[in-house]
């Protein structure tokens, strides 16, 4: 019996509802990362990376590239020694601050990045192919209601 047929006996509708949610995300996801691997030999970290680099142009500082994907800096500094020895990324000396550099995208890591991006977009419009645009609009901004839920502070209730 699989997670989501448990969760119809045992747990109220919510929780079905998050644990589809997750399967979901979990199979696009895992879809995502098998055509970055297998058409451009990289991982998803990798593309989340220069996809930060994409935003900015100027580049960013390393703490920045962290707290923006939401990883240790460990993560990031091993991602950015890749692609700079591939040529897709450069550190730049920050003024004023010898300790610091910032990492932006080469022209060969923005062609490449364009490139991978484009096919991203198609793998995520196909995943969603079986819901019609008015469905996909419905479920845009319910789940924009939940995401406005979730980030309001919460009241603590004394016991």
């Amino acid at each position: 019996m699989d997670i989501e047929a448990r969760a119809h006996s045992e747990h109220p509708e919510a929780l079905r509802l998050w644990l589809r949610m997750l399967t979901c995300s979990q199979l696009v996801e895992k879809q995502v990362r098998t055509q970055l691997r297998e058409r451009f030999d990289t991982t998803l970290p990798r593309f989340d990376l220069m996809a930060q680099l994409e935003r900015a142009p100027d580049g960013l500082k390393m703490n920045e590239l962290s707290r923006r994907m939401m990883v240790t800096g460990g993560n990031v500094t091993g991602i950015t020694d890749q692609l700079v020895a591939e040529g897709l990324v450069e550190r730049i000396d920050v003024e004023g601050d010898r300790r610091a550099y910032r990492v932006r995208l080469t022209p060969k890591g923005r062609k490449l990045f364009n490139e991978m991006a484009r096919q991203h977009e198609d793998w995520i419009v196909d995943a969603f192919s079986g819901l019609n645009e008015k469905e996909i609009g419905t479920l845009y901004k319910l789940l924009g209601k939940v995401k406005d839920h979730a980030t309001q502070p919460r009241q603590e209730t004394a016991p």
